[in-house]
């Protein structure tokens, strides 16, 4: 049930965040002095930890949704699918310490 409600939870922040996106990006041909402030204020630590939510957010998505076509298009998917989240929760870290570190180095000017 984690794995369901986690999925969700990511799908509905990065729908949100391209949203966002696309707005701010849009704003560039509306005024690219307003532009040029909306940037600016991404560039704050604050930001940069939103980005590594982000960042978390699409690579856990992005694992579990290749978890579920494994349970809906493999014979015996249903039988492993709590072993398959482990496993996705096992690269999902692995794939953010190698992530994290140098981001949050970048980000607090270390």
């Amino acid at each position: 049930m984690w794995s369901w409600v986690l999925h969700r939870i990511t799908g509905v922040a990065i729908y949100f965040f391209l949203l966002v996106h696309i707005l701010d990006t849009a704003l560039v041909r509306v005024s690219p002095e307003a532009y040029n402030a909306v940037i600016n204020t991404y560039k704050t630590p604050i930001m940069g930890l939103g980005e590594a939510g982000l960042v978390a957010a699409i690579g856990f998505h992005a694992l579990n949704g290749l978890r579920i076509i494994l349970i809906d298009f493999w014979s015996v998917g249903t039988k492993y699918h709590r072993l398959m989240f482990w496993a996705v929760i096992a690269l999902w870290v692995v794939l953010l310490a190698g992530f994290l570190p140098r981001h949050l180095m970048h980000v607090f000017g270390g």
